[in-house]
């Protein structure tokens, strides 16, 4: 870290609940072990003004640029904000070594200053370092927030099994949406604070691809590193959980091999439903996304704006979700244990 900090307190932890959703119908993956309903996720506390953040980069190298500007944006909501000590490092296509991005991480996430923990930004990487993480020093840090998406998918995953946390998959602050000249873009931004400082706006899709209602807590993220961690002890169960899934620069026959890898590993048995997000530059994905989801029974809407491009919405991964395919709506309710919002 690079710059002092000052301890916090962790505030109450809050509960998600959890819903079990029968088997979906028509799946093609092999049969699995059956499994318990989903349990509860611990909420990481909420931010408030005048706490600390570290910002990491544990995927590719960010613009030391867009890195100041998006540091600056946050310390103008009152934040206080530390960066990894190899954030700026560079490897070939990765933010310097597997070693050095992992204790970032990890020295972010026991480091009991720290209130979240920001990736800066996507690009490959995140999966190299699950394995140089001490999970049992994590775990014994308590929780926080972690926020990112793109290849940060592979945290969120690995931090659901290993932690048991709530995380939030959304913008980033060395990414567009946060650090362009121009300033943040103000319906992503809005959505992003809101999202940190304790809320759970809802988001709305453009179409309904199988109607429906489903409630269920939310997992997935980007199909390429969920397709990459089939066979690891990250791969994705989403048995009785609502599935979000969204990508960038993936033909659509690419998104029909990762989406076939999938069900075959069993991955997707037993989904509640799927959010679909945003496919940016995948031409039309919709058809093949329709032939391999809707045959499934479930709810399935699709045009979020979660994932890539703009504007760029906020999901608390883990915590309760409620589709409504009337609506097009994906809505996450975070609470703590007395019930409060």
């Amino acid at each position: 870290m690079n710059e002092p900090a000052t301890p916090i307190e962790l505030r109450t932890d809050a509960e998600a609940a959890r819903s079990a959703a029968p088997r979906s119908a028509g799946a093609t993956a092999p049969p699995v072990p059956p499994a318990a309903s989903p349990g509860a996720a611990i909420v990481p506390p909420a931010l408030s003004p005048g706490d600390t953040v570290a910002v990491v980069a544990p995927c590719g190298p960010p613009d030391p640029v867009r890195l100041k500007r998006g540091v600056g944006v946050l310390r103008d909501l009152g934040l206080k904000v530390v960066t990894g000590a190899h954030v700026l490092e560079r490897d070939r296509y990765l933010a310097g070594s597997d070693a050095g991005r992992a204790a970032d991480l990890q020295d972010a996430w026991c480091d009991p200053a720290v209130a979240a923990v920001l990736c800066a930004r996507g690009g490959y990487g995140a999966t190299r370092i699950l394995d140089l993480l001490d999970w049992d020093a994590m775990r014994a840090a308590g929780p926080k927030i972690l926020a990112g998406s793109s290849d940060v998918t592979a945290l969120h995953l690995a931090f659901a099994a290993e932690l048991g946390v709530v995380s939030w998959f959304g913008p980033m602050p060395a990414c567009a949406t946060i650090s362009d000249p121009d300033g943040p873009e103000p319906l992503t931004f809005a959505h992003f604070t809101a999202s940190l400082f304790g809320g759970a706006p809802a988001v709305t899709g453009d179409r309904v691809i199988a109607g429906g209602a489903a409630e269920a807590p939310v997992t997935g993220g980007n199909l390429s590193l969920l397709a990459a961690l089939c066979g690891t002890p990250y791969q994705m169960d989403a048995r009785g959980r609502i599935v979000l899934l969204e990508d960038v620069c993936e033909a659509p026959y690419r998104i029909d091999r990762m989406l076939t890898q999938l069900f075959q590993a069993g991955a997707l048995d037993g989904a509640a439903g799927f959010a679909l997000g945003s496919w940016v530059d995948c031409g039309d994905p919709y058809p093949v996304l329709e032939e391999r989801l809707a045959p499934l029974g479930v709810p399935v809407i699709g045009g979020l704006p979660v994932g890539h491009g703009t504007p760029q919405f906020t999901l608390p991964m883990g915590a309760l979700g409620v589709i409504d395919a009337e609506s097009c709506s994906l809505t996450c309710s975070i609470r703590n244990r007395e019930g409060a919002r």
